[in-house]
């Protein structure tokens, strides 16, 4: 079997570099202080979803009303009225 080549007038996509030094008398240390600066900056990655607390969540907010009724404190511990 013969392996099938992709065309050779396919362009790829040319990404444009994330660091361009303009001053032309910039040292390679210079540089690599710079590049080392953003690099313990961060960057990348989002900072992780803090965990919700429950005394926050919506459906605490959804809670039905206390019965007020005679004998209401029996009936809430029983579930029913």
């Amino acid at each position: 079997m013969a392996e099938e080549k992709a065309p050779t007038g396919a362009a790829e996509p040319v990404e444009a570099p994330l660091l361009r030094v303009i001053t032309p008398d910039a040292t390679p240390e210079e540089v690599a202080a710079i590049v080392a600066v953003f690099a313990a900056l961060g960057g990348g990655e989002a900072a992780p979803e803090k965990p919700r607390s429950e005394w926050a969540a919506p459906a605490r907010r959804m809670r039905q009303p206390l019965p007020h009724h005679r004998g209401a404190w029996q009936a809430s511990a029983r579930g029913g009225r």
